[in-house]
């Protein structure tokens, strides 16, 4: 099934990415003068296969999504010239191991001098997995860094495509549990320590 866009998007980008016995082909559309992105998945598998084990999700919101919550440090700063809510900052340092990257695309659109700095109206790709199940996790960060001229200003907004099975789904869970335990562990450890002063 495509997608019909209108005149709000002028830009696209491609990717066609393995997953379980076949391949997802996924598009990101956005406006050369907008923060706004939209995704669209088409299935692509083998005929004699009907696959029905995965999920899609989107977030325009990354912080809902138990995935960025568990495995990824975001950055978010305001000033005068910049703009920035939940940007991709890091892979959280406990987690280097358990996910991977498998994409890393940058496309800029244009060039700009503002304040005697250049700044660049582009998106950035960022696609992971977890190395437990490459084939049925895909996780795809589209972090659009927008040039505003007329306000002197970048914003930088970030949206996320997931596609899971629920095997990689559980082990999600399974690690965001593992998070929440060792940050109750951390606090009660903290509360019992006592510092006792020995006084001559």
């Amino acid at each position: 099934m495509s997608l019909v866009l209108g005149k709000s998007f002028n830009r696209s980008y491609s990717t066609r990415l393995q997953f379980l016995d076949g391949f997802f082909n996924i598009g990101i559309f956005f406006n050369n003068r907008s923060p706004f992105l939209l995704f669209n998945v088409e299935p692509n598998f083998p005929l004699s296969k009907e696959v029905k084990n995965y999920k899609i999700n989107m977030f325009k919101n990354i912080e809902s999504s138990i995935f960025a919550e568990t495995f990824l440090n975001l950055h978010n700063y305001k000033n005068g010239s910049l703009d920035i809510i939940n940007q991709f900052k890091e892979i959280k340092n406990e987690f280097s191991n358990d996910v991977a990257f498998i994409l890393n695309e940058n496309i800029i659109l244009s060039k700009y001098t503002i304040q005697e700095r250049d700044l660049y109206d582009q998106i950035i790709i960022y696609g992971l997995t977890l190395t437990s199940y490459p084939n049925e996790f895909v996780y795809i960060l589209a972090e659009r860094q927008n040039i505003v001229s007329k306000l002197k200003k970048k914003l930088v907004r970030t949206s996320a495509l997931q596609i899971s099975t629920s095997n990689s789904l559980e082990m999600i869970d399974e690690y965001r549990q593992y998070t929440k335990q060792s940050k109750e562990i951390y606090t009660v450890l903290n509360k019992s320590d006592k510092v006792i002063k020995i006084e001559d």
